[in-house]
C-alpha cells in the first residue's frame, strides 16, 4: 500500500507540471511529437528491477503494433504537394517553399505503391525488440518454449511478426513457432465494434472547434508563400498545416530521408499545438472519456479477454511459452486505456488540459508494444506475479500491489474481470 501512495503521489505531482513537459520532451526531441509517426525510441530502454527472489519468469503476453510505416492514403503526400504547386504556379512561394516543394515531390515519388507498407526502419525495429525480450527474459526462451504468433491480416503486420519470429528463432532453433494471419481471429486482434463509430461520429465536433480555437496557419504560410494575402484566399492553411506535420513526422520512419528535417517550418509553440490538436482526436477516438460514454476502450474487451484466457492457459501447464500478437496503434491505444496501464485510463471533457494528464505519444510510437511477463515462485504454493512492460519500459497499473513493478497475477486477473463486467450502458446517439 505505501508503494501505490508514492506511485499515486508521483503521478499527481507529474499531471500539475505536464503542460511545461511536454514542450520540455519536444525541446529534447522534436520527433516525438509526431506520435502515432514517431519511430520507436529504443536508444536509451532503463534498466528491468529483477525478478524477485525465488521467481523465475516463464510466459510473455503481447500485443505490438507494426513498425514503421509509409503513410496510408495517397492524400497525405499528395495534398500538401497540390497546395504548394499552387503557389508554384502562381509565382509565389519562398525560396523555402520551393525547396519544401521538390523534397514534397520526391517523397511522394518514392512512396508510389507503398501505400502503408512497412518500411525498412520497421522491419529493424521488429528485429531489436525481439532480440531484447530474449535478452531481457531468457528463461522464456530456453530449453523448448512453444510460442504462438498471430497477427491482423494486414502486410505490414504479418512482415513485423515475421522479423521478430525468426530473430527468436535464429536464437533457438528448438523451440516451436506457430504463426497465422487470419480473419477468423479479427474479432480480438482488431474488433471492428459497431457501437463505436456513431459514439466517435457524435464527437467528431469537439476536435474540430479544438482545431479552429488553436491551429492558426498565418505566420506557418509565410514561410512557405511571399504574399499573405494570396495564400489566406488560395490556400488551406490550417489542412495544410496540420496534413504536412504528418509528412514531416513519418519521415524519420526511412533511412533515406535521415538527413532530411522540416521541422523548422514550425515554431515551438506551432509544434505544440498541432500535436496537442492530434492529441485530442486520439483521446476521442480511443481514451476513456464522457465525450464518448466512456465506453471507447470497451472495443478491446475481447483482447483483453483473449490475454487472461491465455495467461490462464500458461500457468496450467508446464513449460515455458509466450503469445505473441501483431496489429495496430488504433487497439495498443484502447487497449491501454481500457487496462488502465500509467493512468491511462483517464477521464475528462476538459480538453484544454488533457496534455497535463494523457499524452498519446506515451503510449503508441511505431512498433509500440505491451508485454506482460509471468512468474512463477520456485515454491509451489506461492503466488504466480506479473509485470507489465509498455514499450519496454516498466508500468504501472490501477492495482495495489506491495512490490511495483511486481503484481500478483490473481489481483489483476480479478480487477480486470470486474471492470469487463462494467461495460456501461450506451445511449442512443442523436445523428
Amino acid at each position: 500500500m505505501r508503494h501505490r501512495l508514492s506511485v499515486a503521489v508521483l503521478l499527481v505531482l507529474a499531471a500539475l507540471c505536464c503542460h511545461g513537459g511536454v514542450r520540455d520532451d519536444f525541446r529534447r526531441n522534436v520527433r516525438c511529437s509526431a506520435g502515432n509517426y514517431w519511430a520507436y525510441p529504443d536508444s536509451d530502454l532503463p534498466a528491468l528491477t529483477p525478478a524477485p527472489e525465488g521467481y523465475t519468469p516463464f510466459f510473455i503476453n503481447h500485443y505490438g503494433r507494426h513498425g514503421s510505416r509509409w503513410l496510408i492514403g495517397k492524400r497525405l503526400y499528395n495534398f500538401p504537394v497540390e497546395q504548394l504547386e499552387l503557389g508554384e504556379q502562381a509565382g509565389k512561394l519562398t525560396h523555402r517553399g520551393q525547396e519544401v516543394l521538390d523534397i514534397l515531390r520526391r517523397l511522394r515519388q518514392s512512396a508510389e505503391g507503398r501505400d502503408g507498407e512497412l518500411s525498412d526502419i520497421g522491419h529493424e525495429q521488429h528485429q531489436r525488440i525481439a532480440r531484447r525480450m530474449v535478452e531481457n527474459f531468457p528463461e522464456v526462451w530456453q530449453g523448448q518454449p512453444v510460442v504462438r504468433a498471430r497477427s491482423t491480416v494486414v502486410i505490414r503486420c504479418i512482415l513485423s511478426m515475421q522479423n521478430e519470429v525468426d530473430v527468436l528463432k535464429s536464437l533457438n532453433p528448438d523451440m516451436s513457432i506457430y504463426t497465422d494471419a487470419s480473419q477468423a481471429e479479427m474479432y480480438y486482434m482488431n474488433y471492428s465494434d459497431p457501437v463505436v463509430k456513431p459514439l466517435r461520429k457524435a464527437a467528431y465536433h469537439y476536435f474540430d472547434e479544438f482545431k479552429d480555437r488553436h491551429i492558426k496557419p498565418n505566420r506557418f504560410l509565410k514561410k512557405l508563400f511571399t504574399d499573405a494575402k494570396w495564400a489566406e484566399r488560395n490556400i488551406q492553411g490550417a489542412d495544410l498545416m496540420v496534413t504536412l506535420f504528418d509528412v514531416v513526422g513519418n519521415m524519420q520512419s526511412h533511412h533515406e530521408w535521415e538527413g532530411t528535417d522540416l521541422y523548422d517550418l514550425y515554431t515551438a509553440d506551432e509544434v505544440y499545438w498541432v500535436w496537442a490538436y492530434n492529441n485530442v482526436r486520439w483521446y476521442i477516438f480511443s481514451g476513456l472519456t464522457p465525450l464518448t460514454q466512456s465506453r471507447v476502450p470497451y472495443m478491446e474487451a475481447n483482447l483483453l479477454r483473449s490475454f487472461i484466457e491465455d495467461a490462464d492457459r500458461a500457468i496450467a501447464h508446464p513449460g515455458n511459452s509466450a503469445s505473441l500478437r501483431f496489429g495496430h496503434e488504433s487497439v495498443v491505444l484502447p487497449l491501454v486505456c481500457l487496462m488502465g496501464i500509467n493512468g491511462a485510463d483517464y477521464q475528462t471533457t476538459d480538453l484544454e488540459t488533457l496534455d497535463r494528464h494523457w499524452r498519446n505519444y506515451e503510449v503508441f510510437p511505431m512498433a509500440c508494444n505491451l508485454q506482460m511477463v509471468y512468474y512463477r515462485p520456485d515454491n509451489a504454493s506461492g503466488d504466480i506475479l506479473v509485470k507489465v512492460l509498455l514499450n519496454e519500459r516498466e508500468a504501472t497499473l490501477p492495482v495495489t500491489t506491495e512490490q511495483w513493478p511486481y503484481y500478483r497475477w490473481k489481483d489483476v486477473r480479478d480487477f480486470y474481470m470486474d471492470r469487463l463486467t462494467r461495460e456501461p450502458l450506451i445511449q442512443p446517439v442523436i445523428q
